[in-house]
Parts: C-alpha cells; structure tokens; sequence
C-alpha cells in the first residue's frame, strides 16, 4: 500500500466551531470542533490510517515498525515524524500566546518546540490575528498590560483574507483571530505558553490556566521585521517545505510529482475533488481529505478540480 490515507485525532476546545464537521467531512460525536490533527505521530493525538492492510493502526505505529526510511533521509536524525498539520476552525478568538523553541522545550518540557505556519483556507470579512509586537516593548510594560488587560493594544494586528500564509517562528507572541479557518503545519510538538485569555472561564467556570514567567523566558520582545519571500513555495524553513497545489480541472485537471528518498509527502486538500494514483493504487480524494505518501513512494499523479497543501521535510 503506497498511498496511506489517514483519519485525524479531534480537539474540542471552548473557541471551536462546527465547520470541519459540516464542510470537511469530519466524523466527531461532540456539538462543536476545534482543531483536527491530521498528520500527527504525537502521543496527545496520533492520526489512523483508514485504508488498506493497515487499518486502523496509528501512523507512528506504521512508521516504527518500517523504520526512519518511511520519512527519508531528510528526517534520518528524527525517531518519530517531525511535523504535524491541523486544520483550526477558530469561532472565538484563540487566546494571545507563544512557543517556546527546541533548546528551551527540550530542557523543560521534554519535546521540541513549535515553528508553525499559518494557510487561511477560509475567514469572514474583516477577520484578524495577532502576530508579533508592533514596537518594542519592556519586561515590565508587559507585566503591566498583562494585569491591566491591554495587552492587545501593542500587538501587530493584521487583517487577513483566503490565501494569507504566516510563518510564525518559535518565540513569536500570536493569537488567531475568531471566525477564521486555519491549515496549520508545524513542528512535533504541543508545548503552548499562554499568556492572556480575554478572561473566559471553562465549562467547570474556571480560568484557563496562565505561563507567564515562562512565556517571558523565550519570547521575542521587538516588533518583526518585514517577512521574507519563500517564492516559489508557499513557506520554506529547516522544519518543513509546503507548497500549494491547485487543478481548476478544465485547463489543469492533473498534475504529476514525485515522492524521491529524500522526504514523504503529505497531502491536504482544501477544496475539490479528484483521486491520486501510484502505480495501480487510486484513491478518491476530497474536501478535508489526508494523504501520506512515504518517503520513496515514487512518481504519482493528481487528477481533479481541487486545492491541497503539500508538506514536506
């Protein structure tokens, strides 16, 4: 079986929404859905491989018994798979927070830390997210507008629309906004400091709990600087290379690839419809569909009318 298509761990949090389950074809018993972990080998939501002689079997069980070669060779120094992808459907503001990176996360949390990038599959008009500061700020004017609750007021707001990709490196202070849809991909790793939480209670009428010495401890204090082009990817970084792929199918019904030694290939189609082949294996893709291809699956095929993001390492 060289196309593994996978069944995703599902998140419900206060902020979630109903879209994944409406529109993506997610099977969840719960009223609402907040995030899916569609390509995940962590141990707080391994996704499942839903067809052929391993269904039913989780993807890191998969990849510990054929070995690192699954991953290639780009991954040889990694015992587990490197990355996990998301889909956010963000109803509520998600609260105001930061990664840590591997060095700090390694030695106090005991997992790596969290480069991540942002795709806005879908979001109202006028919709919004925090990414960094927007000047410098000290040590003690955060704890101020922590206590005070106007944090907000010295973060970069920006504005987004279907499309927008943000890579938001480890240390970056960030919040998505509410009535966004989100693809996610990023590292092994669900380390998250959060900072301020608009001071919403759960369902036992408790605070969510807050990190602030640590979030002090690795967070980037000056504003960012102007982002860098990854043309022709989407993002580019040391963790993982995404590209879009997108078959209007009239004058681009099939595009063709090639999964080499060097990385497995990942598939998540956003929009559409359409089936992938290798060799004599076709599977029927759709809207909220995963797709894993190991590392030296070889050459394959898309066909269709469909959008998809593409991760490799």
């Amino acid at each position: 079986m060289s196309i593994l298509k996978l069944e995703p761990a599902c998140k419900e949090y206060l902020w979630g929404g109903t879209r994944l389950m409406e529109e993506f074809h997610k099977k969840y018993e719960g009223e609402t859905l907040a995030e899916t972990w569609e390509l995940s080998g962590h141990g707080d939501g391994p996704s499942v491989i839903a067809n052929g002689i391993h269904a039913g079997r989780t993807l890191q069980s998969y990849i510990k018994e054929y070995g690192t070669p699954v991953l290639g060779d780009n991954c040889r120094k990694e015992r587990e798979l490197p990355i996990l992808v998301k889909l956010i459907d963000a109803r509520q503001d998600l609260s105001v927070q930061v990664h840590p990176d591997d060095a700090f996360a390694l030695a106090h949390e005991g997992q790596k830390g969290k480069t991540e990038m942002w795709y806005i599959v879908d979001c109202e008009e006028g919709a919004y997210l925090y990414y960094g500061f927007s000047r410098r700020i000290s040590r003690e004017e955060f704890e101020k507008r922590v206590e005070n609750q106007t944090l907000t007021q010295v973060l970069n707001k920006v504005y987004v629309k279907k499309g927008d990709v943000l890579l938001i490196q480890a240390g970056t202070i960030h919040a998505i906004g509410k009535n966004i849809l989100v693809a996610e991909i990023q590292e092994n790793s669900n380390v998250t400091y959060r900072i301020y939480d608009y001071g919403r209670v759960d369902k036992e009428g408790k605070l969510r709990e807050l990190h602030l010495d640590k979030s002090l401890d690795v967070m980037n204090m000056d504003p960012l600087v102007k982002a860098e082009s990854f043309s022709p990817h989407l993002v580019s970084c040391p963790y993982f290379t995404v590209d879009k792929l997108y078959l209007d199918g009239l004058h681009t019904k099939s595009m063709g690839g090639f999964a080499g030694q060097d990385s497995f290939v990942h598939f998540l189609i956003l929009e559409g419809s359409g089936t992938i082949q290798v060799s004599d294996d076709i599977q029927r893709l759709q809207k909220g569909d995963s797709v894993f291809l190991p590392a030296g699956t070889g050459k394959y095929e898309v066909e269709g009318s469909l959008e998809a993001l593409l991760t490799r390492v």
